[in-house]
């Protein structure tokens, strides 16, 4: 009886270790069938990540091309702008240079007109045959017209009556007069001629005290 009852507990320790293998196995299977679902979607998220990623790096590709193109854009409308500046500059500074040739050529053509009158009241009156006095009408007729020439041409004649200024007067000698004030204009040596603020000719003048 004793050896029967220890069978049968062998038998039930035996049951019992088999059913605790069993569901050992069921649970090691189950945890292996667990990690092979994380692993299937840690691999999947791995998988759309990388796929996220290349996405994001054509995009960012693409706008790095678009960005260069826009700038390349920008570059040559900023290069067809300064070679249409410089033409137009190029061009203003030929128009510039002959409208100043220009200038300068009236210029002095409309001095000569005035100028040339007074030569040819000269030379007739040397050609001329007459006494003193209408050689002498004569030359005072011709310095008016030189003086309505000036006039035209806005040509002043420099005041000289007053205080000796070094801007318009040049001294060429100086004196000790007590009946004059000081740094006074003397006497008028050569008359001194300016055109608006330019200086034409300094009045040469002697200088007192």
């Amino acid at each position: 009886m004793e050896e029967n009852r220890d069978v049968k507990n062998e038998e039930l320790d035996k049951e019992e270790i088999t059913g605790e293998e069993v569901v050992k196995d069921n649970e090691t299977q189950e945890q292996e069938s667990n990690e092979a679902v994380e692993t299937n979607e840690v691999s999947e998220e791995a998988s759309e990540n990388i796929e996220a990623a290349e996405e994001d790096q054509e995009d960012l590709i693409k706008n790095q091309e678009e960005e260069n193109k826009k700038l390349r854009e920008e570059l040559d409308a900023t290069k067809d702008r300064l070679l249409r500046l410089t033409a137009e500059y190029d061009n203003y500074r030929k128009r510039t240079v002959k409208e100043k040739e220009g200038i300068y050529s009236d210029a002095y053509v409309d001095v000569l007109k005035e100028i040339v009158p007074i030569l040819d009241n000269l030379e007739r009156a040397i050609a001329a045959d007459g006494s003193i006095e209408d050689l002498k009408k004569g030359i005072e007729m011709t310095i008016k017209g030189c003086k309505d020439s000036f006039t035209k041409l806005g040509v002043e004649e420099i005041d000289a009556s007053g205080e000796f200024d070094p801007n318009l007067h040049n001294a060429v000698m100086h004196v000790e007069d007590e009946e004059l004030g000081k740094n006074v204009v003397a006497e008028v040596f050569q008359k001194g001629y300016k055109k608006d603020d330019k200086i034409i000719r300094h009045t040469m003048v002697k200088v007192a005290n």
